[in-house]
């Protein structure tokens, strides 16, 4: 067993990995390191402090420290290839080496030291390959990325900031039915994103409930082993977004910036804030990041009688650019209101995915009736029937 005083220097050395000093449960086990057995109280206080952080994560400190150090957003991990050099990847081996031989403390000499060390309690240790994952990890970011982005793929934005979703919408492209055309649009331009190929910003236009956004969000559960990522930002964020992009370009993970419902009023302050996300300002366009937007409005924007008989002197040039705002869009799919035969498809469709067993005339009676009543068809309210008609059983 490694000597109590190495273990400490170690802790206090680190410098590619010294974001961890701040982790919950390794910094409770630095101030555990530095205090001597005998101190009685303060040394209790601290030994036990470090068990419960411990504790309540996990029992074994090998998988934990593990999982913190390939969690770890360091400077070596997000700088990339040209941030590197024979320096930073020796300081890297020889921490990762620390790590292996930290992981291995089980508190043993602690106890035995410590009067009353067997009211103590012991946590697990187990055998951690500290540099071989690490390396796994590195030739595998373009696909699961680095902390946060390796262990979520949906974030929203706060205050600037990505905020991971944990429990996102389970929306799988195999449970949806019709538009097949439609989404096979979105989802050849999300491949070329992935595959580095040129892909555009899209927006997906249309009537309200016919799978817009269920479209992109099902995308993202699809490719997201493929190392795409969804941020959805809601209108009044748009302003955030260009420091985000920033700090988003060199990761080399890729990116779909979501603005789902969207639409403007004339006067919108935020409308020159997505102008200039789909334009791009001084700063080039991140290669790895495109907007997808839907809307129920064509143009983008709450247009009134009363906006065209205004007095702008050039009223038809601020028309014209207010209306103009959906082609910058180098993808517009419009998702119309389904006719009857493709709401019925859509109705058996979901039936077949909810095991439904009812009559086809009886099931297509009561689509058209349920229809009636929630104001017209479409994928939405189809999948609200076939919902309610299997929980009634």
């Amino acid at each position: 067993m490694e000597s109590i005083s190495t273990l400490s220097s170690g802790l206090h050395s680190l410098v590619i990995f010294r974001n961890l000093l701040n982790d919950p449960v390794i910094s409770r086990l630095s101030r555990l390191l530095d205090i001597d057995p005998a101190s009685g109280a303060p040394f209790v206080d601290a030994y036990c402090g470090f068990a419960s952080a411990l504790f309540a994560v996990t029992d074994d400190l090998s998988s934990y420290l593990l999982n913190a150090v390939l969690e770890d957003e360091n400077f070596y991990i997000t700088g990339g290839c040209s941030r590197r050099s024979p320096l930073l990847d020796d300081c890297l081996e020889k921490e990762l080496l620390f790590f292996e031989r930290l992981s291995h403390f089980d508190g043993s000499d602690y106890r035995s030291a410590a009067p009353e060390g067997s009211l103590l309690p012991s946590w697990n240790t187990s055998e951690a390959h500290f540099t071989a994952a690490y390396r796994e990890t590195l030739e595998n970011l373009p696909k699961k990325g680095y902390g946060i982005y390796a262990k979520y793929h949906v974030f929203t934005v706060a205050d600037g900031r990505l905020v991971p979703v944990r429990h996102p919408d389970p929306q799988r492209l195999c449970e949806l039915s019709g538009y097949e055309a439609e989404r096979g649009k979105i989802i050849t331009n999300t491949l070329a994103l992935i595959e580095g190929r040129p892909a555009v910003n899209a927006l997906l236009y249309g009537d309200a409930g016919t799978g817009k956004s269920s479209t992109v969000k099902a995308i993202a559960n699809e490719f997201a082993g493929r190392g795409l990522r969804l941020i959805e930002v809601k209108k009044n964020q748009l302003y955030q977004i260009p420091d985000l992009m920033d700090s988003l370009s060199s990761n080399p993970l890729k990116f779909i910036l979501f603005i789902d419902d969207l639409s403007f009023s004339s006067n919108d302050n935020d409308f020159a804030a997505l102008k200039a996300i789909l334009e791009g300002s001084v700063n080039s366009h991140s290669p790895n990041l495109i907007v997808y937007a839907t809307s129920n409005r064509r143009h983008l924007i709450k247009e009134s009688f009363a906006d065209r008989e205004g007095d702008d002197l050039h009223l038809a040039d601020t028309m014209q650019e207010l209306l103009s705002l959906s082609a910058r869009f180098g993808l517009t799919v419009t998702f119309s209101r389904p006719d009857k035969d493709l709401y019925i498809q859509i109705v058996q469709d979901l039936a077949a995915l909810y095991d439904l067993d009812i009559d086809r005339d009886d099931l297509i009676r009561k689509a058209e009736s349920f229809a009636i009543r929630s104001g017209g068809r479409s994928p939405r309210t189809a999948k609200q029937l076939i919902e309610q008609l299997k929980s009634i059983g």
